[in-house]
């Protein structure tokens, strides 16, 4: 199957409700992705990273509220954004940051109000903009938008105002600025933050309790910033579902450990905090429509007998019988191309009926596909008793003994023939078997001489009949099947393990971690998990005048990273973290430089190293170079000697610590990568590579945990650490002890079964897994402060620190009356609702000592309207008296 010079990514019309961070990371090659008509209400940051080469990303009739400029991070190429018929509220002047190439966006039909200023400064090749059917109030706060529409060569279809009632239907861009006016105390409300909260729950700030409610599984419209989640009291469904649950509420303990489950059998009881995710299981047939998404070949896509394979970049594809063409074979071709008509018949098509033909047959046949030899026997004139013989439009008389003739002609001598073999004696003539000429019908007629084996096939004659000896690829009874396409994969030589993927008409081979080339032929990167590895380069070309680069990733303060030669050496260590360059000439001791950079802090760092005309050069990420001149006789490189990598031979390291050549000498522990030498990359496959060095950057690749999480730093190496009921160096043996590994924090693993447990905790703590701080000595509790709150001083004493505008040991001295200014927002209560304004209140808080007689109180204060949002979501906009000035004044 030829592959397109794009590829498309069509996922419209399915049920998909979110958009997870990383999905096309995998599909490099994709030109447009169709994601309308779901269910979407929310796309993570990153989600199409990976996805750069996408022109055109549909989204609409989905149901977004928003729009954050970190949803298209990655689409970089975008040429058309379509958010059509979604609920978008607000467009702020970042959602569209890093989208420079975009030309057309459509945000028709959704429920924008107001937009703010500068939102689309950042598509700077835009040409079209569809702002219709948007409910648009057209305030002071949307006069921007006016000015730069009437500014802008830009395709926008004349958005028109909704309110307030005097611009009803007035396009944007015909309403005079001074008309674009906002009423005093009146807010925009559209585009303020609500608080998110789930209809079945109540929230407070990061913390969620939906306890007590009847809930099988997690209700929709969790915060996304939840720290604490209280779900206990309901019959939770615990089946493969809700698997994710249990993984989430095990990092960082959003929930205490009360949480239990209500089902499946087996299930009951069991806390969803500690119970292992194995026993999360589901049973029973899968939907035959569940598998189809993931094997679209399930749901038999192709017809008319075409075969239906998995394919990575069209989803799936059909292997069409000849005769039929289309994604799903449902075109038929012309049937005339595989000749149906025998016996010399001519194809005719049916210009009325599409794959419909008839056969205009020679003389002597009939039928559909002129097979049928018609019967010339059944209208003879042969007399005297003479058998009639059948032939093709003729037929012959069978004389009996003293006729001959056409038909009934007597002769008074029979002639005596004998035909050879078993064949039928026709006076003074043989009659031959089908197959068979001559006078006696001793020759086999060649039926090769007329034969109609195409594509250069071989004709093998046989009695009546023949047959087609195909070419290599061909197939069919006439040989007139062409070969299938040879893949792509077929011809590609991936090397050391690696998969091939066809793209956009051209094979890929995707390398195992490690692994690099076109083929994936060189080893370019490897791991030193083990003390004392290291890698040997020998016979290396034009070594005395070197220039070395490589890439370092370690976390380590020390260790060799390049050494070469004996006494006239050259070495690089990190010392310290930093790269540190020794060079001996023939002089002792040698020079030495430094980088000023250090390069221990995980991260990749590019290290470069030229040694030419009696000088080294060092530098770091393409930094200015560290120059260190050879002063005296200079000698080249030993190019005999080898070359280590990342640490050296024992005997090796000794002596050159002796000399003083290398200042630490600990073998490297990280990973190096892109070794140059030269300009030529380095094969490290071709290398003595002592044990301990693993190919690939990722050590966790090279241990797998079963049941548990891949630690890539321990102290050995990469390490598992186990799931509660899980052991092994891989986490794939049944502990006999629950409690082995269990996450009891401050407290004792008391067993409760063969695989749940609980904790025992010691005095101070409590909490599911003993992980918070319980009832401890206060030297607080009998510290009373009058006006201050009592806290801890590093020493265990407690004193009291004092509010504003009072002092003294236990706060009890009040200050000179004075105004402290204050910034907050400003809240009130209603009901069991708490309501806060929408943005920060400044005022004064009057505190102090006056004369007898007077209190501190306000001298001047000032009436402001506000808007305030409530817990419950609701709003609104009320008046608020404020002190502005404080002073002793009349008690009151």
């Amino acid at each position: 199957m030829a592959v397109s010079s794009y590829l498309s990514s069509r996922l419209n019309h399915n049920d998909i409700i979110h958009g997870a961070t990383g999905v096309f990371k995998a599909l490099s090659q994709l030109n447009n992705i169709n994601l309308s008509n779901n269910k979407i209400t929310e796309i993570e940051d990153g989600a199409f990273e990976g996805a750069g080469s996408v022109n055109e990303l549909h989204l609409s009739a989905n149901q977004l509220d928003s729009v954050r400029s970190g949803m298209f991070k990655g689409l970089e190429g975008l040429h058309m954004l379509m958010l059509r018929n979604n609920k978008i509220r607000c467009i702020h002047n970042n959602s569209f940051t890093g989208l420079h190439n975009v030309r057309l966006l459509s945000l028709y039909d959704n429920q924008l109000t107001t937009i703010t200023p500068g939102a689309f400064d950042t598509l700077q090749t835009l040409s079209t903009l569809n702002l219709l059917a948007n409910s648009f109030n057209c305030d002071c706060r949307l006069a921007w938008l006016g000015d730069w529409l009437r500014s802008r060569k830009i395709v926008t279809g004349n958005p028109r105002c909704q309110r307030p009632a005097f611009l009803k239907e007035i396009p944007l861009q015909d309403v005079a600025l001074p008309d674009f006016r906002c009423e005093e105390g009146v807010e925009e409300m559209s585009c303020v933050p609500r608080p998110q909260c789930p209809s079945e729950c109540t929230c407070l700030e990061t913390v969620v309790r939906c306890s007590n409610n009847h809930l099988r599984a997690l209700p929709k419209g969790i915060p996304r910033n939840v720290t604490e989640l209280a779900i206990g009291a309901n019959p939770l469904y615990c089946d493969c579902r809700l698997l994710w649950l249990s993984d989430w509420v095990k990092t960082g303990y959003k929930e205490p450990g009360i949480a239990r489950c209500a089902g499946p059998t087996g299930m009951e009881g069991k806390l969803l905090l500690t119970t292992p995710a194995k026993t999360f299981e589901c049973h029973g047939e899968v939907d035959s429509g569940v598998l189809a998404k993931c094997n679209p070949c399930l749901s038999s896509p192709c017809v008319n007998q075409g075969i239906c394979h998995s394919d990575q970049a069209e989803i799936y594809r059909c292997s069409c019988p000849p005769e039929f063409k289309g994604r799903n074979c449902e075109t038929s071709l012309n049937v005339c191309v595989s000749n149906p008509c025998v016996n010399g018949g001519t194809c005719q098509l049916d210009e009325e009926e599409e794959a419909a033909y008839s056969c205009a047959c020679p003389l002597g046949f009939d039928g559909p596909t002129c097979l049928t030899n018609i019967d010339d026997c059944e209208d003879n004139d042969c007399g005297n008793g003479a058998a009639c013989i059948d032939g093709v439009n003729h037929y012959t008389c069978l004389c009996p003994l003293y006729y001959t003739g056409n038909t009934h002609y007597t002769i008074d001598q029979p002639s005596l023939y004998r035909c050879w073999l078993t064949h039928v004696c026709v006076c003074c003539r043989c009659v031959c078997s089908p197959g068979y000429v001559g006078d006696d019908c001793s020759v086999d007629y060649d039926d090769c001489e007329e034969n109609r084996c195409p594509n250069r096939a071989q004709c093998v004659d046989q009695l009546n009949a023949y047959s087609c000896s195909c070419p290599d690829g061909y197939s069919g009874q006439l040989c007139e099947l062409p070969p299938s396409p040879r893949s792509l994969c077929d011809l590609a030589d991936c090397q050391n393990g690696a998969p091939c993927v066809e793209r956009a008409g051209r094979a890929l081979c995707q390398c195992l971690p490690g692994f690099g080339g076109p083929r994936c032929e060189k080893l370019v990167s490897v791991n030193f998990i083990d003390r004392d590895s290291y890698l040997l380069l020998s016979d290396l070309k034009n070594w005395p005048q070197a220039n070395i680069t490589l890439q370092v990733s370690t976390a380590e303060e020390n260790g060799i990273l390049l050494y070469n030669g004996d006494n006239d050496h050259i070495a690089v260590e990190m010392y310290q973290g930093h790269v540190k360059v020794s060079y001996d000439p023939g002089s002792q001791p040698g020079h030495a430089i430094y980088s000023t950079e250090t390069i221990n802090d995980g991260q990749f760092h590019t290290v470069e190293l030229v040694t030419f005309d009696q000088m080294v050069n060092l530098s770091i990420d393409g930094g200015l170079p560290t120059t260190m001149d050879s002063l005296g006789g200079v000698r080249p490189l030993n190019g005999e000697a080898p070359l280590y990598v990342g640490g050296m031979p024992v005997d090796v390291h000794s002596a050159a610590f002796r000399l003083w050549q290398i200042q630490n000498g600990s073998s490297f522990h990280g990973c190096i990568q892109n070794l140059y030498i030269n300009n030529e990359l380095q094969d490290f496959t071709k290398t003595q590579m002592k044990p301990g060095v693993v190919p690939g950057c990722e050590p966790c690749r090279k241990i797998y945990c079963l049941h548990g999480i891949c630690q890539p730093d321990g102290p050995q190496g990469p390490v598992c650490h186990c799931q509660p009921g899980w052991s092994g160096p891989h986490c794939d043996q049944p502990a006999d002890n629950p409690c082995q590994g269990s996450k009891c924090v401050h407290g004792k693993c008391i067993p409760l079964d063969l695989q749940s447990y609980r904790c025992e905790c010691v005095e101070g703590y409590r909490g599911a897994l003993c992980n918070q701080q319980g009832e401890l000595f206060n030297p607080c509790r009998s510290h009373n402060c009058k006006h201050g709150h009592c806290q801890t001083s590093d020493s265990g004493d407690a004193y009291c620190h004092c509010e504003a505008g009072y002092s003294g040991e236990i706060c009890d001295t009040e200050s000179e009356c004075r105004g402290e200014p204050v910034r907050d927002f400003y809240q009130v209560q209603r009901g069991y609702t708490i309501c806060q304004t929408t943005r920060m209140v400044s005022w004064v808080e009057c505190s102090g000592a006056c004369d007898t007689g007077a209190c501190c109180a306000s001298q001047r204060m000032k009436r402001r309207k506000y808007t305030f949002e409530c817990s419950d979501g609701r709003s609104f906009s009320e008046e608020v008296e404020k002190t502005i000035k404080c002073g002793c004044v009349g008690c009151m």
